[in-house]
């Protein structure tokens, strides 16, 4: 990936630190740095009482578990029946299936018809991207069902009815997918990270009815239900219990209040209360006041509620919804600089004392080169130009991703400057005059920046002054990727366009496909595209310029008895990728994997496993980049290669470079490729010549809609080869032709000594 692609990803989710030059700093996310003795310097203070129960919290439940059994290892003894025959183990798909491994918390958002496209709405769009699954339960849908939003209709607008069916459907469909269920009215706000958090610390093995409790009518026993408007928490086992009894529960108790008909039910049957608090763990909550202003809501119990009960309006849930953000902020502030006040500290008990704390503090110390070859370098920069640049010139014009990094960059240093200055002084930058960068892999993108800025006093004095400040964009949360499951079993169809000016390249690989292969019985088929101009296809009955390849394939078919390698004609004076890959489509079925390839690729298992690994169907397509081979006219000039350089065996890379112009390898699925053509047939009609205009990577990007990974291949070798570049395809694709045989004739060093070379002898 390019950095500046990256720093397009990294810029606007990650903040910076600052550093200065004089030894002191401001560390992350504008909290201050703090040094020196406090009044509990090692406490742990994180909690904040947030989710934990503290010595003010209310007494336990006495029904609140079963002690410590829950904990306690069991052995499971195994007994076969021999009067029953054995059965084959079935090994499944993923670990988590085997092991029995569920998600934690599935929630349920209670709503109807009349609050689906509003407060239903604004639950989604607030807390639901936060859960790993959100269902909105409602009796009659409206005619217009709110995008992105997973909605299930019940049929019937009874209250009761919907929680009977609410609850029947959670077991039934995710009873043994989830450990945690929480049920909610559509009215409530959600703390989505405390929840989580929440059900993260409780034992999924107990039957627990968790939530706000809440009397019957009449107050009379001691039986509590979990009021509904501030959601409650279902453990799995509780709900696989209740399942037998809903039924009668249904027939045989009368409430008006869905959550009280609920509370009774599990009172009646299972013998359980609602709970407030178990293993130490307390279910907040708070009951907003009518015309109250979340701004304006600074108590403990707002705080540190998990959820907040009634909200009457969308505005009103997106209002709690950036107020609850606010103060989860400055919690993480407070984290943060408590973490670094004890780290500080203890930085006095290690060999290294207080000089063994890294700036910043909590953040990877600078990666530290074991050899030459692992020095990260700084690349330097002003405001306008960059001195490391793609196309190796040694200067370019700074813009894009790159611009705006810097930009923010500079703006952010005088920013903290003044932070930390102020009110004595003020600053106001007047230009950069020295910029350096590089992304350390262990710590994230560091800057150190060179400022000329104008410091105003008080007093109103001004100045010039030279300022050097450190900076560092850190990574912070990882994100791995989900992506669907793949195999190395699949069967790779490799297809193979050869034109007459190609056809003295064809042995050698085929020799490498039958050695890499045919003798290793790898799952890959291979078909040959032959591709005639009009003049040799009119002459093909008298004098095939195809002849001598097909004569090596029948050679190879009668080697190996059971291989059969088909090949294609195809008549055209443009031999455009896509018009090729046209006729490739039609005569596959929609799940053959296609590996694209050329005559002067080694076909090698390591690269097959990457193309089928790489390539998802409807999921992503794999370009690779191969490594090409410079020319050995002058690499070696008046010297042999020496054997390892010449040798065709692909286990390490020769002399040469990647080839990033060159998109002629590709592996993809026929299905991927049908729907993008699909895609481009509207735009075929108004310019028929789109066609020569355009390859493969064309398509996919513009049409297709799916992830285009583009990454080097090492084990996608090319020998040197001087391209046939035709002016009749795109401008684009000729230029990229073009400079794919400029750059492969050699590395800067060598071209730079076969001209001085030839100067010495122009000269003599």
């Amino acid at each position: 990936m390019r950095l500046s692609s990256f720093l397009a990803l990294l810029r606007p989710a990650l903040p910076l630190i600052l550093g200065l030059s004089l030894g002191f700093s401001l560390s992350l996310l504008m909290v201050s740095w703090t040094q020196g003795d406090t009044d509990d310097s090692c406490g742990d203070g994180l909690g904040n009482g947030r989710l934990f129960l503290g010595k003010g919290d209310s007494h336990r439940d006495s029904r609140d578990g079963a002690g410590d059994d829950d904990f306690q290892p069991r052995i499971v003894p195994y007994h076969k029946d021999p009067n029953k025959p054995h059965k084959k183990v079935l090994r499944t798909r993923y670990i988590h299936t085997e092991l029995g491994i569920r998600e934690r918390l599935l929630v349920g958002v209670l709503t109807s018809r009349a609050t689906l496209n509003t407060l239903a709405v604004a639950v989604n769009r607030t807390v639901a991207h936060h859960f790993h699954r959100t269902f909105f339960f409602t009796g009659l849908r409206s005619p217009k069902v709110p995008h992105g939003m997973t909605v299930v209709a019940h049929g019937d607008d009874r209250p009761v009815w919907l929680m009977y069916e609410t609850v029947r459907h959670l077991h039934e469909h995710y009873g043994s997918d989830y450990d945690w269920f929480l049920l909610a009215q559509d009215d409530t706000y959600m703390q989505a990270d405390r929840l989580s958090e929440l059900v993260g610390h409780l034992s999924a093995g107990q039957d627990l009815y968790m939530g706000r409790a809440e009397e019957f009518i009449g107050g009379e026993e001691k039986a509590r239900y979990c009021h509904g408007g501030y959601g409650y928490l279902l453990s799995r086992s509780l709900l696989a219990r209740l399942q037998p009894h809903l039924d009668t529960c249904r027939n045989d108790i009368l409430s008006v209040r869905p959550d009280e008909w609920l509370g009774r039910c599990i009172i009646d049957y299972l013998g359980l209360s609602c709970m407030e608090v178990h293993q130490e763990m307390t279910y907040r909550y708070f009951e907003l006041g009518k015309n109250a202003d979340p701004e304006r809501e600074d108590s403990a119990e707002f705080k540190n509620a998990f959820t907040v009960h009634p909200v009457s309006e969308p505005n009103l849930m997106y209002r709690l919804h950036k107020r609850f953000s606010q103060i989860e902020l400055e919690w993480t502030y407070l984290q943060i600089q408590q973490l670094q006040m004890q780290i500080n500290n203890l930085s006095d008990l290690t060999p290294e004392g207080k000089a063994g704390v890294t700036w910043p503090v909590g953040i990877n110390s600078p990666f530290k080169p074991r050899t030459r070859f692992e020095v990260i370098n700084w690349e330097y920069f002003t405001e306008e130009h960059i001195y490391s640049c793609t196309d190796n010139s040694p200067k370019c014009e700074i813009k894009g991703a790159d611009r705006a990094d810097v930009s923010a960059v500079l703006e952010i240093a005088v920013e903290r400057l003044n932070e930390l200055y102020q009110p004595q002084v003020r600053f106001r930058k007047r230009r950069l005059l020295n910029g350096y960068r590089r992304f350390d892999p262990t710590r994230g993108m560091e800057y150190v920046l060179d400022l000329a800025l104008e410091a105003y006093t008080q007093k109103g004095h001004n100045q010039v002054i030279a300022k050097r400040v450190n900076l560092l964009r850190p990574l912070s949360a990882v994100e791995i990727i989900p992506m669907p499951y793949v195999t190395e079993a699949t069967r790779v169809q490799v297809i193979l366009p050869v034109t007459a000016q190609d056809q003295d390249f064809v042995s050698n690989f085929l020799d490498m496909y039958v050695m890499n292969t045919l003798d290793t019985h790898d799952n890959v088929l291979l078909t040959f595209l032959f591709i005639y101009d009009p003049f040799d296809a009119q002459r093909v009955s008298q004098s095939d310029v195809f002849a001598g390849i097909k004569a090596m394939i029948g050679e190879v078919e009668k080697r190996y008895g059971d291989v059969k390698i088909p090949w294609i004609s195809v008549k055209t004076e443009v031999p455009s990728q896509v018009k090729l890959m046209d006729i490739i489509s039609k005569k596959h079925p929609v799940d053959t994997l296609f590996f694209l390839a050329s005559v002067w690729t080694e076909v090698n298992s390591d690269f097959l496993n990457r193309c089928r690994m790489n390539a998802i169907s409807n999921w992503q397509v794999f370009f690779p980049i191969h490594f090409q081979e410079y020319n050995p006219a002058v690499m070696y000039r008046d010297q042999q290669p020496s054997a390892a350089s010449s040798s065709f065996a692909s286990e390490s890379l020769r002399d040469g470079h990647f080839d990033r112009h060159i998109f002629d390898e590709a592996c993809f699925y026929n299905a991927d490729y049908m729907t993008a053509r699909t895609k481009m047939a509207a735009d075929i009609l108004d310019n028929e010549e789109l066609l020569e205009s355009m390859d493969v990577y064309d398509i996919f990007v513009r049409y297709s809609g799916l992830h285009v990974f583009r990454a080097v291949e090492p084990a996608l070798i090319q020998k040197y080869v001087r391209r046939t570049c035709n002016p009749r395809f795109s401008e684009d694709i000729y230029h990229r032709c073009m400079l794919s045989n400029l750059e492969g004739l050699g590395s800067r060093s060598n071209l730079a000594m076969a001209l001085f070379e030839q100067e010495q002898a122009n000269s003599t």
